[in-house]
């Protein structure tokens, strides 16, 4: 009997985990094409300018109003992943 309850909560904790990681997934691909679709050279703070400089506070990212790329996993909630999904399906 323990066996088997380890065996059935090995099989939850995995399909918790490759969930979670292909939610994760799905947020690197919005990042991706959300940077991608924006015009300019600084779309996040982590990004570089042609100089080869951090974009930092320049960055579209870091100024309020205008456009407002996405940049980090925590801009999304897993609701808005699983939408996008869902819609590319």
């Amino acid at each position: 009997m323990r066996v088997l309850l380890s065996v059935f909560t090995l099989i939850i904790v995995g399909l918790n985990v490759y969930a979670s990681e292909s939610i994760n997934d799905v947020k690197m691909e919005m990042i991706k094409q959300s940077i991608n679709n924006y015009s300019g050279n600084c779309p996040c703070p982590y990004n570089t300018t042609k100089r080869g400089r951090r974009c930092g506070k320049r960055s579209a990212y870091s100024r309020p109003g205008g456009a407002s790329p996405l940049c980090y996993k925590s801009d999304i909630s897993d609701k808005a992943a699983k939408k996008f999904l869902k819609n590319k399906q």
